[in-house]
C-alpha cells in the first residue's frame, strides 16, 4: 500500500460523511461526520458538529458534539460544546462549563465488567406446609 494506510493508528470521517450502519474500530477514531448507528472504538474524538445518533463504548471519548445515544468510557470528557441525551457510564470524567447531559451518569469501577447483569436474588421458603395425605 502506497499510502501507508496499514499501519495507520487512527481514522477520521469527515464532515461530509453520513454514516448509516454500525461502526467498528480497533483504533482511535475522529469523528467530524455524521453516524446514525452503534459505535465501538479505542478512543474517540468527536468534532463540534459532529452527529452521532446510536450507542457509543470506547476506552476514551472526548465529545464535543451531538450524541443521542448512551455512552460508555473509561476515560470520558465533555466539552462546553457537547450535547448528550442518553445515559452515561465512566470510570473518569470531566464535564466543561455549558456541556449538557441529559441522562443518568453512572460511576463504574476501576477495572469492573461493563455492562454487567445482575444475578437474580435467591428463592427462599415463604411457608412451608405439610402435604396433604389420605387422598
Amino acid at each position: 500500500m502506497a499510502t501507508g494506510a496499514r499501519h495507520t493508528t487512527f481514522s477520521i470521517i469527515g464532515s461530509d460523511v453520513v454514516i448509516t450502519g454500525n461502526v467498528a474500530a480497533s483504533v482511535d477514531l475522529h469523528v467530524d461526520g455524521k453516524i446514525e448507528g452503534d459505535l465501538k472504538c479505542a478512543n474517540l474524538v468527536q468534532g463540534e458538529a459532529s452527529e452521532i445518533k446510536g450507542a457509543i463504548i470506547a476506552e476514551t471519548a472526548k465529545i464535543a458534539g451531538l450524541l443521542d445515544g448512551s455512552i460508555e468510557a473509561k476515560t470520558l470528557v465533555i466539552h462546553a460544546s457537547a450535547r448528550i441525551t442518553g445515559d452515561v457510564v465512566y470510570e473518569t470524567i470531566t464535564i466543561e462549563n455549558g456541556g449538557k447531559v441529559d441522562g443518568k451518569l453512572s460511576h463504574r469501577r476501576h477495572g469492573a465488567a461493563p455492562a454487567a447483569v445482575k444475578a437474580p436474588p435467591p428463592l427462599e421458603v415463604v411457608e412451608n406446609k405439610p402435604a396433604v395425605s389420605g387422598i
